[in-house]
């Protein structure tokens, strides 16, 4: 759950699921890359939502502290979460310095002359050595008030309001950079359709994609196919102000496996394109997954390389097989409980891409 400010003073509060190590940490304490912009955290994790008496749907941060995962968190990646963790911190699993610090691939920080390290196991470990000095899900664990970016409504028992759904997951091909849902009942069907390749937190090494229903795969406590229902239940809620819903994929490669969007606070360009949707700017046009931006409406100047038509291709013959293994899928683990407004968007999707 994050607060986001833009350049005027206007706030959006925006909450988002994400498989484990998919970027939920950063994109919480983002330091954005747009001039002007401001992104203040909730929470990093759970979100529990309610409507108010207004009809709006509120959400609060249940924990009282982070647990994110270490490899990759530098002060070029995650600045706030590096000072939020400078001290009253457990680290569980990663490696240590001779001098009483710790360390992790991608900390980014120099070792002092004769700093000799040990790893995870408890091993002596060098830079170089074929094995990780800590486990690729090694953890950080640190109250939330230490965060220098907390939101002031953080502990607001109210919760916040929430204008904007986000889910997403490591794709590196084929789904686009951002897209909207059509609609409630599409955006549920989006977040059931979540897949993502499987990282170090997910009992997978490999990089397979795994089918992960609203990153929720792992805690789902009880039938999925209800889980589902409910969803689209809210979206029939008399009075209810419905936040828009969007997918997000920070992980696009080219051919050559370099990433095609510099991510982390450049994030900040596709969440103000978020709230551009959310204060009712017409600036989408229609694909058969969802709606994307037009070109131009997302902040690109700055980015070399940077290709819009590259962020926001839409291949048939992907989606051709993206939709045939979703079918498998939803036959396979939902059967008989997959609610039928879910199935009727697969089919439309089907057709959608039939015509392309």
């Amino acid at each position: 759950i994050l607060g986001v400010t833009d350049p005027a003073g206007r706030k959006r509060y925006v909450a988002a699921a994400f498989p484990s190590a998919c970027g939920k940490t950063n994109l919480a304490m983002m330091t954005p890359a747009l001039p002007g912009w401001r992104v203040q955290c909730v929470g990093d994790d759970i979100a529990w939502m309610k409507f108010d008496a207004e009809g709006r749907l509120r959400a609060i941060n249940p924990e009282s502290g982070f647990f994110g995962v270490a490899p990759g968190t530098s002060m070029r990646t995650n600045p706030n979460a590096m000072l939020t963790i400078q001290s009253n911190t457990i680290f569980t699993n990663v490696g240590q310095t001779s001098d009483g610090g710790v360390y992790w691939e991608g900390i980014e920080q120099p070792l002092t002359p004769g700093t000799t390290l040990t790893d995870w196991l408890g091993q002596a470990w060098k830079p170089g050595d074929p094995q990780p000095c800590a486990h690729p899900n090694s953890r950080f664990c640190a109250p939330a008030r230490q965060c220098p970016i907390m939101d002031p409504a953080w502990e607001d028992p109210e919760g916040v309001p929430i204008d904007a759904i986000i889910f997403g997951g490591r794709r590196p091909e084929g789904v686009p950079l951002v897209y909207e849902a059509f609609n409630w009942r599409h955006g549920v069907f989006v977040g059931s359709a979540m897949r993502s390749e499987a990282t170090a937190a997910a009992e997978h090494t490999g990089r397979c994609l795994l089918h992960d229903p609203f990153a929720m795969r792992p805690f789902f406590g009880y039938n999925a196919g209800q889980y589902l229902a409910h969803w689209l239940s809210i979206g029939e809620r008399a009075g209810a102000r419905l936040p828009r819903i969007f997918h997000v994929n920070w992980f696009l490669r080219d051919a050559a496996g370099r990433y095609l969007w510099p991510g982390f606070g450049h994030n900040a360009r596709v969440l103000a394109w978020i709230c551009s949707r959310v204060a009712g700017e017409d600036n989408a046009r229609s694909t058969p997954v969802g709606l994307v931006p037009r070109e131009g409406a997302l902040e690109l100047q700055g980015l070399e390389g940077v290709s819009y038509s590259e962020l926001f291709s839409i291949s048939k013959s992907f989606w051709e097989k993206e939709t045939r293994e979703l079918r498998s899928y939803f036959q396979e683990n939902f059967g008989g409980d997959l609610p039928r407004e879910v199935l009727q968007e697969l089919e439309a999707l089907e057709e959608r891409v039939r015509r392309m």
